[in-house]
């Protein structure tokens, strides 16, 4: 499944979600302009994820429509890629990796098999766009938006950290 959704400028507000043909299948909720916190609707706008920061730490929660933790984002050390770890629990650890200067992330499961990949598709001054493709059975589309949205909540606070 290939989906497209898209940062905004300010960090607040609601955005759609759309499929390759272009129709809307959800909603991304983008909750805070002062806190970094996402909501995932469905096409039948039902909640379906969210994720937010953890108190005092630079890891990213990812939570189901019921409000319990699901999964947990965290970045890796690495000096020539840019690289995160998603724990999803009992359903596994997956690696999130890019080259230092590419746009275009994989995610691979604990086999190092790819499972879905991510491109930011905006241009430079403009709002993190996002194209999405998932061949997982275990990680559902939605549940991957939160994740995508939260590596890049992860790189605007380490961006504005460094400033």
């Amino acid at each position: 499944m290939e989906l497209y959704f898209s940062d905004r400028f300010f960090s607040a507000g609601t955005t759609d979600i759309m499929n390759e043909e272009g129709a809307s299948v959800g909603t991304m909720d983008l909750e805070s302009m002062l806190s970094a916190s996402l909501s995932v609707y469905n096409s039948e706008n039902a909640l379906r994820f969210s994720g937010k920061f953890r108190v005092f730490s630079g890891k990213w929660e990812v939570l189901d429509g019921s409000g319990f933790e699901i999964g947990v984002l965290r970045a890796r050390m690495s000096f020539f890629s840019k690289r995160y770890e998603y724990d999803a629990g009992s359903r596994g650890i997956y690696q999130i990796e890019s080259p230092a200067f590419s746009n275009e992330y994989v995610i691979l499961d604990e086999n190092e098999a790819e499972i879905a990949t991510f491109q930011k598709v905006s241009g430079w001054f403009e709002a993190g766009a996002f194209r999405l493709t998932n061949q997982s059975t275990l990680l559902d589309s939605y549940e991957l938006i939160a994740v995508v949205m939260g590596v890049h909540s992860i790189q605007k606070a380490a961006s504005n950290a460094a400033t």
